[in-house]
């Protein structure tokens, strides 16, 4: 995923169909210079992470 396009998502009050490695995720913040998103699993909201944003993928 583009930095753009996760910014977007990020800042959207709908709720994107996205994926980490399988998994249904919610986009807290994007990191411009790192390339990268702190994100949470939806079945997990504890489970903070960040990761690289070539990992996440909008599903249709």
């Amino acid at each position: 995923m583009n930095v753009q396009r996760a910014q977007q998502i990020a800042s959207s009050p709908f709720m994107a169909n996205v994926m980490c490695e399988g998994t249904p995720i919610y986009i807290q913040h994007v990191d411009e210079q790192k390339e990268t998103a702190r994100i949470y699993a939806l079945n997990n909201p504890e489970d903070e992470r960040e990761v690289p944003l070539y990992t996440l993928t909008e599903q249709d």
